[in-house]
């Protein structure tokens, strides 16, 4: 089969075809995260360059290099983008849910790595992204939904106080540089990091939902400004 961005595998036979050429791999994820060509992780500058003889790209505005994987969920791992994007197709296209164990003997891995990528893949799946914030991130978590005693009688749940029966939202935010600089000049368009926000519905805020939540949306050696809640106790060790 042909290869393009546009006609995606159907079959898993199609599927490993199709992402079996590494330098294919890495185009089809720069179109999928940047379709109106590459953007600068840093500064958002559009002025970018690629360095042919490294696979990589250089902002001609803050010099920074990057590539594909960078601030991504691919970053840092040993596993070729192949089998990254093999394994996104496998998730995205079990019907009725697959396991770690299946995906290790489509991939050629082993189990606990496997186990691995479907954590990954399925937050990443749950919170709409792949790409991690650096800088500086704060994270706070919420209960969002009416009060009890505003609700009708056959919708209350007549237990507890406080956050019963509310959605539990927990939020990144990624801190930007502002207009200007800490000498009051306005700063240049490329120069600017804009602030942004990503949230999603948890289950609870017990410390290991925190946790994956963090190291599923901030970069490692990222500062991470959280209140005093026990939940986000030891992210110092990570």
């Amino acid at each position: 089969m042909s290869r393009t961005t546009n006609e995606l595998p159907e079959t898993l036979l199609e599927a490993t075809r199709y992402f079996s050429d590494h330098e294919f791999c890495r185009e089809f994820i720069a179109v999928m995260r940047w379709p109106d060509g590459p953007v600068c992780p840093s500064c958002a500058s559009k002025r970018i360059s690629f360095l042919t003889t490294r696979k990589t790209y250089k902002c001609l505005d803050c010099k920074r290099q990057f590539s594909v994987r960078t601030d991504t969920i691919f970053e840092e791992s040993p596993l070729t983008l192949d089998k990254w994007l093999i394994a996104i197709w496998l998730v995205t296209n079990a019907k009725n849910g697959i396991s770690s164990c299946e995906v290790a003997r489509a991939l050629g891995v082993k189990q606990h790595t496997a186990w691995f990528l479907l954590h990954r893949i399925r937050h990443a799946m749950h919170v709409g992204f792949f790409e991690k914030f650096d800088g500086t991130v704060e994270v706070d978590e919420t209960f969002v939904g009416g009060l009890e005693k505003n609700k009708h009688k056959n919708k209350k749940q007549n237990r507890g106080r406080g956050g019963v029966g509310k959605a539990i939202v927990v939020a990144a935010l990624q801190r930007g540089n502002g207009q200007k600089d800490e000498f009051g000049r306005r700063r240049k368009p490329s120069e600017r990091i804009l602030g942004k926000v990503r949230a999603t519905v948890v289950p609870d805020t017990s410390q290991e939902t925190l946790h994956n939540f963090i190291e599923a949306t901030v970069q490692p050696g990222a500062e991470v400004f959280t209140d005093a809640h026990k939940g986000y106790r030891g992210l110092d060790a990570k």
